[in-house]
């Protein structure tokens, strides 16, 4: 019980200096547009097609459950604005962002504990290169700023969804169905449901990085940081997220 705590408290006491490192490495020049463009690239543009159907599965099969329901109290013209309050504030963030960190913290994780065991990492300390600034920072703000970017487009993406789901059994125009979802939409919906996907973004590459540089000698640690890092990520997910419903219940 005592090793298992010390190794709780060592974890810890890692994750903090690892991340105050990022935050000092963040504004020293040089500072890697190229590598942070890439890793924009992959995290962001590899992960729309999933995101996309993944979006609008949710849309469309929330629409199929929920009209039932909603026929039984005669309140069928609420269902375009049940469905798109339900996706914005709740739905959407948090399954995209589980979606990412299982692809991209695992992916993170899985490449730089290959790097880290193959000596990449060390080689690149020898070349007078900044690892940590090179392969950590730039995909820490590249997942910051793809999920919430990911996330909106899930937003819309499910919401059309839902349109598709509408029309199976009724029957409603694409600008009506969205101007009723519009008319009930109000910016507090969106705004701390956004805000929220930045913390995702930033824990999901944060954890992914963290597992995959501190990967020990062998290529068994590179699978084991891969698959810490789902975890951890997806934890940190739900953690987050329990906490912004607190604060947005508390002042909103």
């Amino acid at each position: 019980m005592t090793l298992y705590l010390k190794n709780i408290f060592n974890d810890a006491g890692n994750v903090t200096q690892f991340t105050l490192r990022f935050f000092k490495e963040l504004f020293k020049p040089p500072f890697q547009f190229r590598e942070f463009i890439r890793q924009c690239f992959v995290v962001g543009y590899k992960t729309l097609p999933l995101i996309s159907i993944t979006g609008f599965i949710m849309g469309l099969v929330l629409t199929i459950q929920s009209r039932p329901t909603l026929l039984k109290f005669g309140a069928e013209s609420w269902l375009p604005s049940m469905v798109s309050l339900s996706l914005i504030r709740e739905i959407a963030p948090v399954v995209t962002a589980l979606i990412c960190a299982g692809k991209i913290a695992s992916g993170i994780g899985a490449e730089l504990g290959s790097m880290k065991v193959t000596e990449q990492i060390d080689a690149m300390e020898v070349s007078a290169i900044n690892p940590y600034k090179y392969l950590v920072v730039t995909r820490i703000l590249a997942t910051t700023l793809m999920v919430p970017l990911l996330v909106i487009y899930a937003d819309f993406i499910g919401i059309y969804g839902g349109y598709v789901g509408y029309n199976i059994h009724g029957s409603m125009t694409l600008f009506r169905y969205f101007s009723d979802v519009l008319e009930h939409l109000e910016f507090l919906d969106f705004f701390p449901a956004v805000i929220k996907t930045f913390f995702f973004g930033f824990f999901i590459g944060l954890i992914g990085s963290y597992k995959g540089f501190n990967a020990s000698n062998g290529t068994a640690s590179v699978g084991i940081a891969a698959n810490e890092a789902v975890v951890a990520a997806s934890l940190s997910v739900f953690i987050i997220d329990m906490m912004a419903v607190q604060l947005t219940d508390l002042f909103f």
